[in-house]
């Protein structure tokens, strides 16, 4: 079977991870800086060995779903119908990741910067696709808002992804605006997040009681 575009290019970057790995590890500190609070201090570090290679391992994982989830998903037929939205999901998943990486071995070769500031540009374009991707996933059991009440019904499915979709959208300006209020940069990213999640899956349980009252009262018609 003739490999996939998408395949080619997640397979190229797990590489590259790797090569850049095995090329920078003699120049590494034996311990590196591998986490930063939500003030920008270092409060986290790992051996030489995890700091270099922990995201490029995730990658493989990421790279596993990727290619299992279409197959298994018992929706599979669903996922076909928005599968280059999820493909460009994948890869950007994996270019954020490596925007991570690369920062985080420019900060242990002794460049310094604010690390908040330099991510947020990053996670506002994947909060921002995250909305694109919701506005166009039809039901599945892996990807998307998978609630009881969207699992079970095509229409409250639909509603929810795309209330969902324009609040993710949202949020995304909300994570830019910490490029200018560095103070509350940690509720900017998280506070709109968990809203979103709260709102959608409160959403998702009246539509469907909405949806379920609607057919009852056809079958008494």
């Amino acid at each position: 079977m003739k490999p996939r575009k998408t395949d080619i290019i997640i397979v190229s970057l797990i590489l590259l991870y790797f090569g850049i790995g095995i090329y920078l590890y003699p120049q590494m500190p034996e311990k590196m800086v591998s986490h930063w609070n939500a003030k920008g201090e270092v409060d986290g570090y790992l051996s030489k060995f995890w700091g270099l290679f922990l995201i490029p391992l995730l990658s493989i994982g990421i790279l596993l779903l990727y290619l299992i989830v279409p197959k298994i998903d018992p929706l599979k037929k669903n996922i076909e119908k928005f599968r280059r939205y999820f493909d460009g999901f994948i890869i950007l998943l994996l270019l954020f990741l490596f925007y991570l990486y690369i920062l985080t071995i420019f900060w242990n070769l002794g460049l310094k910067f604010d690390i908040g500031q330099a991510i947020m540009p990053a996670l506002s374009i994947l909060f921002y696709y995250c909305g694109i991707l919701l506005e166009k996933a039809k039901r599945n059991w892996f990807i998307g808002i998978r609630t009881p009440w969207t699992l079970s019904s095509d229409e409250v499915w639909d509603k929810t992804h795309k209330l969902g979709s324009k609040l993710f959208k949202i949020a995304s300006l909300f994570v830019l605006l910490g490029l200018f209020f560095k103070k509350y940069v940690f509720w900017l990213v998280l506070a709109p997040i968990f809203a979103t999640v709260v709102y959608v899956i409160t959403y998702s349980y009246f539509e469907y009681q909405k949806v379920k009252k609607s057919k009852i009262r056809e079958i008494k018609k």
